[in-house]
């Protein structure tokens, strides 16, 4: 077993939080998921749920991975991960170089994509490997639960937060910190930012090119009665964003950060007496052969001359798109959203 003192390690990764404008800052994370990688670890070690023996699984396509791996590196712990074809040949190398096993899916499944072929397949691996634990961070408490730390620091270097963006794919980072933050600043806004064709606020599950955030499955660790409004960001307008901000302030972003972003200094402009907080999870190494390449953009019809000053409003998620759309969620659940769609469809 190594003996590596994580705590150092780990204060490498916090967020800088950089002041965009004079209304908005950035947290800008080196790598985000590794925050709910290692709490989720240090709590089922806790828990006994893991020793060092156990074989330790997980889903994930993106920076998670790249979390579990380095932790699991540092502790000496078994590690596989199930991905598909978005974990590109660079990512997949150095998961590998970490002592990761990568499995990829090659092909989706008839109903949840990409996604719920990766758990079909890492279902069978924990069925087959006795003593295995799936991180699970869609629905494991330890994702939400990793993030008051980093509301913590936003509360010590701010004094106050009155507004919250940040990109939705497993919940974990905005629900998190939003409900740290909310038991001190009950009214602090939050604000969801996906993409078009997920799953996680009504729209119906299909194909994405924007990586990050947006999912074919509805995730535990989503409260949906966290948000005041919801956003989508088509991938040209996120791309073009990222480019932009690069550009602009040269903040080397992945494509999460350009479209938080996007929204974020849309809203700190409509708001010029709040305090405003968006989160930039990772940064633009991964991007390099897309957000990254012009050819790349250009071939993809992915690059905009210029970026729409604000969101289009939507009365519902079914009606957003297929640019830059916003609705009023109002910290409703989902089925309040969306039941009384279903009602009026059905009746139509």
């Amino acid at each position: 077993m190594k003996k590596i003192d994580t705590t150092a390690l780990m204060a490498a990764y916090r967020p800088a939080l950089i002041p965009l404008e004079k209304n908005l800052t950035a947290a800008v994370f080196p790598l985000m998921k590794i925050f709910p990688a290692e709490f989720c670890l240090r709590q089922a070690r806790k828990e006994g749920l893991v020793t060092q023996q156990s074989p330790v699984v997980e889903s994930s396509s993106g920076t998670m991975a790249l979390g579990l791996a380095i932790v699991c590196n540092w502790i000496g712990q078994q590690l596989t991960i199930v991905t598909d074809y978005a974990c590109d040949d660079v990512l997949k190398r150095r998961l590998e170089d970490l002592g990761t096993r990568v499995e990829r899916v090659s092909a989706p499944a008839a109903t949840g994509g990409y996604q719920r072929a990766r758990l079909d397949r890492l279902e069978e691996i924990c069925h087959s490997t006795p003593g295995s634990w799936w991180v699970n961070q869609y629905d494991n408490p330890g994702n939400p639960g990793a993030y008051n730390e980093f509301a913590a620091q936003l509360i010590e270097s701010l004094g106050r937060v009155d507004c919250l963006i940040g990109t939705v794919g497993s919940g974990g980072s905005v629900c998190g910190s939003g409900t740290y933050l909310r038991t001190l600043f009950p009214e602090m806004k939050i604000i969801g930012v996906d993409t078009f064709n997920s799953a996680l606020f009504g729209q119906p599950d299909g194909q994405r090119k924007l990586r990050g955030l947006g999912n074919s499955l509805l995730p535990r660790n989503l409260d949906h009665r966290m948000f005041d409004e919801i956003h989508w960001v088509s991938a040209a307008e996120a791309f073009t964003a990222t480019r932009l901000l690069h550009r602009t302030t040269s903040l080397f972003r992945g494509a999460t950060s350009g479209a938080a972003w996007l929204v974020a200094r849309y809203w700190a402009a409509q708001h010029p007496e709040s305090q405003v907080v968006c989160i930039f999870p990772d940064d633009g190494n991964r991007y390099t052969n897309d957000v990254y390449h012009d050819q790349y953009l250009s071939e993809q019809n992915l690059w905009l001359s210029e970026l729409p000053d604000r969101p289009r409003r939507s009365a519902s998620p079914l009606e957003a798109g297929p640019h830059w759309s916003m609705i009023e969620w109002g910290r409703r659940s989902y089925s309040e959203v969306m039941t009384p769609l279903t009602f009026v469809n059905k009746g139509a």
